[in-house]
């Protein structure tokens, strides 16, 4: 853990008057004359998030020289459309923990959670239209879309243990790695890049965005609660079909992966214990931190013609941090 907080800190230190400048545009920018909003709103921006959404806003702006105020401001957009569908998912997971604190719907009530959800969203999509770019407007409009489907997609495939890894994969492609995808791409239209490299760092953002979701898969049947901020085995106790439960109900024993079955279609955790011996006998956590570290590397392959700088290093790092980072 300490590698990945280093690793995290040389990244954020290359950045420090953006990171202020984001979080300056951030707090100017939720402010309602509705107290209840302010409240929300302030409690889940403020839960101690890594920003690795905006920073690839800032970082991929970075390989062209110079960081903007509309970076800034296109930072800070993306961090708010990721907070609405935060504040959304914990609602629909009934999560009452998210990064060690209280969830705001255990807070505030679900009520509250979803209409604030919505005025983050709305508000996004204000300051995104300020920016008076088409290019900004088409790929989040876009990108909100497609995370919506994907969120119905694991709405549907909910206590499903028998959807194929290309399916849960495209689950992952859409609910987590397109915003990602859309940071990348942001920071470059901004710096009128051409579209060869919007693409490259279209991939980019894809690829890291898919590796930070299979390494979440992991930590949640492996990680250390405090240092995850959330209680082992969540996703299974929601019914979530993950990739290393997948894995190792096709290569584990009968036993095993009936039990394994059964917790995916039924939900809780009685069967936790019996699971996780599964999951480490059959090696699946190493399988697919094994895949995480394949879509790193693509990560880095799709950057690799950019001109050496701290932007392009850090971005690299980045890469390796999401493949490797537990927590």
């Amino acid at each position: 853990m300490t590698h990945s907080t280093n690793q995290l800190d040389s990244i954020q230190s290359i950045l420090t008057h953006d990171i202020q400048a984001v979080n300056a545009v951030i707090e100017q920018s939720l402010h309602s004359d509705v107290t209840l909003v302010n409240q929300v709103a302030s409690y889940i921006i403020n839960s101690g998030g890594k920003r690795l959404r905006p920073i690839l806003v800032l970082l991929s702006g970075g390989l062209f020289g110079t960081i903007s105020s509309q970076h800034h401001q296109l930072a800070a957009v993306v961090e708010f459309i990721h907070t609405a569908t935060l504040l959304h998912d914990d609602v629909v997971d009934e999560s009452d923990k998210r990064r060690g604190q209280n969830t705001a719907n255990a807070i505030f009530g679900n009520a509250a959670s979803v209409l604030v959800g919505d005025f983050v969203y709305s508000r996004a999509f204000q300051m995104m239209v300020a920016v008076q770019n088409m290019r900004v407007m088409e790929v989040l409009s876009n990108a909100t879309n497609v995370i919506a489907e994907g969120e119905v997609l694991q709405l549907l495939n909910i206590n499903n243990a028998d959807i194929s890894d290309a399916e849960y994969l495209q689950v992952i492609h859409f609910k987590t790695a397109k915003l990602f995808e859309a940071a990348t791409s942001l920071g470059a239209i901004i710096s009128q890049a051409s579209a060869v490299d919007e693409a490259a760092l279209s991939q980019y953002g894809m690829h890291i965005g898919t590796a930070f979701q299979l390494i979440d898969d992991v930590l949640d049947l492996s990680g250390d609660a405090v240092a995850i901020g959330k209680n082992l085995g969540d996703d299974l106790s929601e019914g979530k079909p993950t990739l290393p439960l997948l894995y190792a109900m096709r290569h584990g024993n009968a036993a095993e992966a009936a039990a394994i079955k059964h917790a995916i279609e039924h939900g809780g955790l009685e069967d936790l214990a019996s699971v996780l011996l599964a999951v480490e006998r059959t090696g699946a956590l190493q399988h697919v931190r094994a895949i995480a570290d394949s879509e790193a590397e693509l990560a880095c392959a799709a950057i690799a013609h950019f001109t050496d700088s701290p932007y392009k290093l850090a971005m690299l790092t980045l890469a390796r941090f999401a493949a490797s980072r537990h927590y």
